[in-house]
């Protein structure tokens, strides 16, 4: 309970102080996460409507495969991309291992199949009467597909929300493609595993706490948007 309480007290402090370091920590993992949870969602929700309103062999196997994926380890998906980017995989010219773009790649393919599958649930849900009614009115299926985007609202901003904290609280891809360097790819996770191992437990526990803190601020803006 002690070390707790000076975690919780180092943590005020270092957010009342504004310590560079730490801010500049806090904010590279807010912009690392909320960019692949960006482009994640720009790519997977209209991928998630397409994949519930058409038929085509070996749907519910896609389905099912997509909701495997929601448990994927973190590593795996690091190892992936680091032999993706590596001097001697495909993409290895392009120089981008052990920087952020690795991350948000890491990132993006991580919560992809949990952007998918809650957005497939998401429209799942709604009342299949608004789809007769959208057709019978003579929407076309991109129509269609908008109005029951718009009516799955609430579950699909909920989806989003899961997308980033997953994002934001991954550990292994950060540190398999980001090497944890100090001021370029170093992030409260892997901050928070540097500082453990080091036995600076104030400190690791002051991390997570502003972490959980961001995950907290961001969820509250989330559910004002679904209010609105």
């Amino acid at each position: 309970m002690v070390e707790i309480w000076r975690g919780l007290t180092k943590a005020v402090e270092l957010i009342i102080s504004f310590e560079p370091e730490v801010m500049g920590i806090a904010g590279r993992s807010l912009i690392i996460a909320l960019t692949s949870t960006l482009l994640a969602s720009l790519f997977c929700i209209p991928l998630g409507g397409l994949i519930h309103f058409r038929r085509f062999p070996g749907k519910r196997l896609v389905i099912s495969l997509i909701q495997t994926f929601f448990s994927i380890p973190t590593v795996a998906i690091g190892l992936f991309v680091f032999v993706l980017f590596s001097q001697a995989g495909p993409l290895g010219g392009l120089n981008l291992l052990f920087t952020p773009t690795t991350m948000v790649v890491g990132q993006m393919i991580l919560i992809t199949p949990i952007l998918l599958g809650l957005t497939i649930s998401a429209v799942s849900g709604v009342d299949k009467a608004i789809l007769d009614t959208a057709r019978s009115l003579g929407a076309s299926g991109f129509q269609t597909a908008i109005v029951v985007l718009r009516e799955a609202r609430f579950a699909v901003v909920a989806a989003v929300g899961m997308g980033f904290g997953r994002a934001i609280s991954e550990v292994g891809i950060a540190i398999m493609v980001g090497m944890n360097i100090r001021g370029f790819t170093r992030v409260l996770t892997t901050a928070i595993s540097l500082e453990t191992s080091k036995g600076n437990l104030e400190l690791s526990i002051a991390l997570g706490i502003i972490l959980i803190f961001i995950a907290l601020i961001i969820n509250i803006l989330l559910n004002r948007l679904q209010q609105r």
